[in-house]
């Protein structure tokens, strides 16, 4: 069972979507994420992009803690249709669900919002390769609010992801088979 954790919609529980190509989060490893998240003031009123969203729930807990607008992007139609289903239960305003593949949605438009995105959460199936996660981080880069933080969770035998320039201040934590990395930018025009 997958449920949301803490805030707003806390305790509500979220469908998976069907098949073993979505892993869904661990609880554990949410909470101890979103906790470290709120501490650094990362969450509450931010814009949030969660892609390879799944069934949603990282991007429904940002929501259920306060982040004012939440994209859920998601190319699989079932995990798609779960996303908006598990939306629906949550019932949070701002957040929107997108059926698109990452890379054409971050060449598009509707990824581009005033300020930038505050918070980018990339979880994608781990059998995505290294080199399409960095060129996902590559195409993010230009669309991130100055201080973003990006979070990328992969299988801990998954080699690091490569950062682009300028390589934003890193921490990892690893969780048994998953290793989450939190990184800080310092925004656009960096040097």
């Amino acid at each position: 069972m997958t449920r949301i954790v803490a805030g707003a919609a806390g305790g509500r529980r979220l469908k998976v979507p069907p098949g073993e190509t979505t892993r869904p989060t661990s609880d554990r490893v949410r909470e101890a994420l979103f906790s470290a998240l709120e501490a650094a003031g990362a969450v509450e009123g931010a814009r949030v992009l969660d892609l390879y969203a799944g069934s949603g729930a990282l991007g429904l807990e940002a929501a259920s803690r306060g982040a004012a607008q939440v994209v859920l992007v998601e190319a699989a139609r079932a995990a798609a249709a779960t996303a908006r289903a598990n939306a629906g239960t949550v019932a949070l305003p701002g957040v929107r669900v997108v059926a698109d593949r990452v890379e054409r949605f971050l060449a598009s438009p509707g990824a581009v919002v005033d300020g930038g995105w505050d918070l980018v959460l990339v979880d994608p199936p781990y059998a995505v390769a290294s080199e399409e996660v960095s060129a996902v981080l590559a195409a993010l880069a230009p669309l991130l609010a100055p201080g973003a933080v990006v979070v990328v969770e992969r299988s801990s035998r998954t080699a690091p992801p490569t950062w682009p320039e300028p390589v934003p201040d890193v921490r990892e934590r690893r969780y048994g088979e998953t290793t989450v990395w939190v990184a800080a930018f310092a925004g656009p025009g960096a040097t």
